[in-house]
């Protein structure tokens, strides 16, 4: 049974490195720097007495497809659908000169993603914002947390604003998409690889 698994890994990885868009992993424009922790990316940016960081982790970011019914009738031929990655990310705002940062929760809406053609519609949306004590690892529950469901619309156009000031926009957030959905493609070929090193393991 082994064996078997083993061969069909080692197919399996072939497969995916054929498919493989990237390498490297994709650069993110205006200046970003990228680390990677695992599954978890964090992209950091300095402006004016300002630090921006974005992080992100790949672990659930693709979302379930809902073609799941249709998977009997597809033609052997067909190409399965792309996978994209759309993880929610996290943007922290430093000011050299404050003991706080200013948290952003972002996200992909579902409905979102692959209606093109809307003008100006915003690709991600803020859902949750707050205060956090700089440099504290931990967040605290007991931090007042602004929920944008409820949000004055105007309040919310100045946030996004703020945040396409620093560099986080429609183009950030595309990027991101790319660099998340080659990240995890390639956390994914690891894995596999691991898995048959496992498998072969005597």
């Amino acid at each position: 049974g082994d064996k078997a698994f083993a061969q069909f890994l080692t197919d399996e990885i072939k497969e995916e490195k054929k498919i493989q868009k990237h390498k490297s992993l994709p650069k993110v424009s205006g200046g970003w720097e990228l680390e990677v922790h695992g599954t978890e990316a964090k992209l950091v940016r300095k402006i004016a007495g300002e630090k921006i960081t974005v992080t992100f982790n790949i672990n659930n970011s693709i979302p379930p497809s809902a073609e799941e019914d249709t998977q009997e009738q597809q033609k052997p031929d067909e190409q399965e659908p792309e996978l994209t990655s759309t993880p929610n990310f996290v943007v922290e705002v430093i000011k050299d000169d404050t003991k706080q940062t200013l948290v952003l929760d972002c996200h992909y809406p579902e409905d979102e993603v692959g209606q093109e053609g809307e003008e100006e519609s915003d690709i991600f949306t803020i859902r949750e914002v707050s205060f956090q004590p700089t440099g504290e690892a931990d967040w605290k529950d007991t931090n007042y947390t602004l929920n944008t469901d409820s949000l004055d619309w105007a309040l919310y156009d100045h946030l996004m604003d703020f945040l396409a000031d620093r560099g986080v926009d429609n183009t950030f957030a595309d990027e991101l998409i790319e660099l998340s959905t080659a990240l995890e493609h390639q956390e994914y070929i690891k894995f596999l690889e691991d898995l048959k090193s496992f498998v072969k393991c005597q």
